[in-house]
């Protein structure tokens, strides 16, 4: 089981594509730019903003 994502880490995150705010998806464990249409993983609690491990919404 993955540890949860802290929540203010999270916060302080924008999408490295376009600098917008990510939305988090708990289910999914995922962060969401809607702006560059990308959800990029969080793996054992780490998110990995690289766009090329980021999947197309």
């Amino acid at each position: 089981m993955t540890e949860p994502a802290d929540r203010r880490m999270l916060e302080a995150l924008v999408c490295p594509v376009t600098h917008a705010i990510l939305t988090y998806d708990a289910e999914k464990q995922e962060l969401i730019s809607k702006a560059a249409h990308l959800a990029f993983p969080i793996r054992d609690g780490i998110p990995v903003m690289l766009v090329g491990e980021a999947r197309e919404l």
